[in-house]
């Protein structure tokens, strides 16, 4: 069988000069932190699939989804390649929660300057990336 590149979608949430993430279970960046996000579903805009991860996982909703970035992911230890979209997002309204606790095992709000470890393998390209001027720039937005 042909191997193929899959599409996953992060969005990032911000609310009151934070953002949310999630710690992962399971192998596939297992006990790490990252996005809430999954896979893009045929016929699906990457605002849907955004909107859809998070209140699926989380129980939030967003608002003024934006496209943010494209991070070209091979994972070689578990040889899935991926093609990464992140987006941009403000809290619209919930209260976060675990709400599919067999994919992940916790919740939190961060900024920058205190980032969890350990990141899931995505975050350093994105660390490295143009992209984060533009993220710390809308956060602080946010923070008013």
């Amino acid at each position: 069988m042909e191997k193929q590149v899959k599409v996953g979608v992060g969005i990032f949430v911000f609310k009151d000069g934070k953002f949310l993430l999630l710690k992962r279970k399971g192998s596939h960046g297992g006990d790490t932190w990252s996005l809430p996000g999954g896979h893009l579903e045929f016929g699906e805009s990457f605002a849907e699939v955004g909107a859809r991860e998070l209140l699926e996982e989380t129980g939030l909703v967003a608002g003024n989804i934006q496209f943010g970035a494209v991070l070209n992911n091979h994972f070689i230890d578990v040889d899935k390649h991926y093609v990464s979209v992140w987006l941009t997002s403000d809290w619209m309204e919930g209260e976060e929660h675990i709400t599919e606790p067999d994919k992940c095992h916790a919740v939190g709000w961060f900024d920058f300057e205190s980032l969890p470890e350990p990141l899931f393998l995505p975050w350093q390209q994105f660390l490295d990336s143009d992209f984060l001027e533009a993220v710390e720039g809308r956060l602080r937005q946010t923070a008013v």
